[in-house]
């Protein structure tokens, strides 16, 4: 990319840059420039083979150069662009690599006049505690971001060649204007520095220091880390941003003394909601940046075959149920208990939208919540962004339930909920008066613009059969003009119907037609939420597939809507037995025995596809273990759930040996045996647990990666599975 490139400054920043894009190729010789002082560490990146050769001398040192990499500190920038000024080159490009893009502007302003359009002003957002250039690596920067930060004159083509110099290093490249980034920096970097300096600080000065030192446990080390920096850099940093980072720290001040007031006030709850907030923030910070590898873990599950499943077992809470609960004991009038709430990152988000907008939830403890309702019209607005995760079914629903609210509102989710499609809701909700705005291509994030009061039902036959959209149009008709009404062109999960009936809300049903008006209060209610049969059916074809296998599911979930695993099963060969059969809140529940038998293909009947769409990932493993064919239609729905649901599992098990051939709307599989060999969930939950499974009836080993959403719908599965008797190990990287 270069001819020559000069680095002002030869220590880890500098050093790692030279190292890196030597590694790279990108530039015939690598200089460094340094003042005397400086020669010794010069000498050293010489005998290191870090940079080609050193001067100290600028003028020598940037002649011929055609990159100049300013890596000083920022206190320094500003008397190396005096010395630059006589010898700047409009033929070179020169950059830096200052914390602080505030200050390095400023300074090119009052020694140039102007910022000189061929100047780019960069900010690599990585970093060690050591410093000077034997702390220097070659990927210092892989998988670290990168912000441009150019001003209004600076030449495209300049930030272009600076872009692709940093992306060819290994860096994650944004562009940012100035006041952003400083803005942003203050927040995730300076003022996190400053906090550890300060508590090491107050910490050191106590008598007791050597006590506090000696007990300090992983988390003081982890907080504390930082204080380990250079004290002089950072002395430069916080002093160039300080216009930022004051405000920052009276913002902090405001919410220790919140704290100090919970704690002296044993208000417990409050404590507990902004602790969990905190956390559940952070891991939006996480999905947010997942492509940051410092940011984010990768697990990979690893399957031993054979093996297996046997004993009883309760499998976590209905996540559709989960979500619905908070919902409607949200809006309701008075308390709502319940118990069996699912613990997974998806219901955990909608619960905490609806904290954030201003209702009281005590819990989860042991899978037991408390919900003191604000009624239908008492929601209010969220102070930000309502972030939902990996959670589908609560961004459609709570599309229809805000669109008919007096305020505005915002959802979030992360990289895959971004991607789903959202205009079979938003289409029709458009129809009954709902302001969403989407992306070009219909995903979120959605703007909804609360018209509340001016939503009209609608009578809207469904062109593809979706609980999602169906609830979603219930909830918006609960502040709509006149009767919406909802046709289904086959049966889906009708749990909202039910649990709308159970919090007193009137529901009429005809037929495959539900109906709904603005007249009516939910009326608290207690809720026990049964195991969901969606997280039984990985155990119901584990046990079905793997011979010597007997298993009892306990208090699981048997909807007429949602047992179309069952059912499939079952025509397959399946020995599944439904025992102990009772009604709980309005939901039918039994225990499910099932027993290993022979499986063979068929034709999967259309009608059943709907009643087991979340299944069919787990149901494609059943069917490559079955004797003959089996095929499935009519479930183009599975191609825009989290993955491609089709398209990701056959990819799967033809890796794993088995003939499976996605079609336009399902699948063919020749069933017989499983291999061995490495899949991708592709961020799936369903597709990891389902090849997890697959071990059981695998001849060698399988290994599944891209395995941690898995905790947004059964964080249990990989202890369960290994107790019931699935060879399974996890590992983070």
């Amino acid at each position: 990319m270069f001819n020559r490139i000069c680095i002002i400054g030869v220590g880890l920043i500098g050093g790692s840059i030279a190292r890196a894009a030597r590694q790279q190729g990108l530039s015939n010789t690598i200089v460094g420039y340094g003042r005397q002082q400086d020669e010794q560490n010069l000498q050293t990146a010489k005998q290191l083979g870090v940079i080609d050769d050193y001067m100290l001398d600028l003028a020598e040192a940037v002649q011929g150069a055609d990159c100049v990499v300013i890596a000083t500190p920022v206190a320094s920038i500003e008397s190396i662009f005096v010395l630059l000024k006589p010898l700047w080159s409009d033929s070179a490009i020169y950059t830096d690599v200052g914390s602080t893009k505030g200050s390095v502007i400023a300074a090119a302003e009052r020694v140039f006049g102007v910022v000189p359009d061929n100047l780019v002003p960069a900010h690599p957002i990585a970093g060690a505690e050591q410093s000077g250039v034997t702390a220097s690596v070659n990927d210092l920067f892989l998988n670290k971001r990168l912000i441009i930060t150019p001003v209004g004159n600076t030449k495209p083509e300049a930030v272009q060649k600076i872009q692709g110099f940093w992306e060819r290093l290994g860096s994650l490249v944004s562009v940012m204007d100035v006041q952003h980034h400083d803005g942003v920096l203050a927040a995730t970097s300076h003022l996190p520095h400053i906090l550890a300096f300060a508590l090491v600080d107050m910490l050191g000065h106590k008598d007791e220091q050597s006590e506090i030192f000696q007990y300090a446990a992983g988390g003081f080390k982890d907080f504390t880390r930082i204080a380990s920096s250079d004290p002089t850099m950072w002395k430069d940093i916080c002093a160039a941003n300080k216009d930022e980072i004051i405000p920052l720290i009276e913002q902090l001040k405001g919410e220790l003394d919140k704290i100090q007031r919970l704690l002296e006030t044993n208000d417990t709850r409050q404590l507990f909601e902004t602790f969990t907030y905190a956390r559940n923030a952070r891991q939006r910070f996480l999905d947010q940046f997942d492509n940051n590898i410092n940011m984010s873990k990768s697990i990979t599950f690893q399957v031993q075959p054979g093996g297996k499943l046997q004993g009883e077992a309760r499998v976590p809470g209905d996540k559709s149920m989960s979500h619905r609960s908070i919902m409607l004991g949200s809006l309701a009038e008075g308390v709502t208990h319940v118990k069996g709430f699912l613990e997974a990152e998806d219901a955990l988000a909608t619960l905490q939208a609806f904290r954030d907008m201003g209702v009281e939830i005590e819990g989860p403890v042991n899978g037991e919540l408390t919900i003191h309702g604000v009624g239908k019209h008492g929601l209010k607005a969220p102070t930000n962004d309502l972030y939902l995760g990996n959670s589908g079914t609560s961004m459609r629903l709570l599309s229809g339930l805000l669109a008919g609210q007096a305020f505005n509102s915002v959802l979030t989710g992360d990289k895959s909920l971004s991607g789903r499609p959202m205009k079979r809701v938003t289409e029709p909700l458009a129809a009954m008066g709902a302001d969403i705005k989407t992306t070009e291509k219909g995903t979120a994030p959605l703007h909804i613009t609360g018209r509340a009061g001016q939503l009209t039902g609608i009578d809207y036959a469904m062109p593809i059969a979706s609980a999602q959209v169906k609830s979603c149009l219930l909830l918006a008709g609960m502040y709509a003009q006149g009767v919406t009404s909802v046709t289904e062109p086959a049966p889906t999960r009708d749990h909202t119907e039910r649990m709308l009936s159970g919090f007193n809300y009137p529901v009429k049903q005809e037929g495959n037609k539900v109906s709904i008006t603005a007249e009516g209060s939910l009326t608290a209610t207690d809720i026990d939420v049964p195991s969901d049969i969606s997280s039984a059916a990985f155990f119901l074809v584990g046990a079905s597939i793997a011979p010597g296998s007997d298993l009892l599911l306990k208090h699981v979930g048997v909807n007429p809507t949602r047992i179309g695993v069952i059912d499939i099963l079952r025509l397959m060969g399946a020995n599944i037995e439904v025992l102990n059969e009772r009604t709980v809140g309005g939901e039918p529940v039994a225990d499910l025995h099932v027993v290993y038998s022979a499986l063979k293909g068929i034709d999967i009947p259309e009608h059943l596809v709907p009643l087991a769409i979340d299944e069919f990932p787990v149901l494609f493993v059943a069917a490559a273990c079955a004797e003959g064919q089996t095929r499935l239609t009519g479930a183009e729905e599975l191609r825009v759930k989290e993955s491609d649901r089709i398209q990701v599992m056959a990819d799967g098990l033809q890796i794993l040996g088995v003939d499976a051939q996605s079609t336009e709307d399902g699948m063919i599989i020749q069933g017989g045996s499983i291999g061995g060999g490495e899949v991708i969930s592709h961020g799936d939950h369903r597709i990891a647990m389902s090849f997890s499974i697959a071990g059981l009836r695998a001849n060698a080993p399988i290994t599944i990666y891209d395995c941690e959403n898995v905790n947004t719908s059964f964080p249990e599965f990989r202890d369960l599975a290994k107790r019931l008797g699935l060879d399974l190990v996890c590992r983070e990287a």
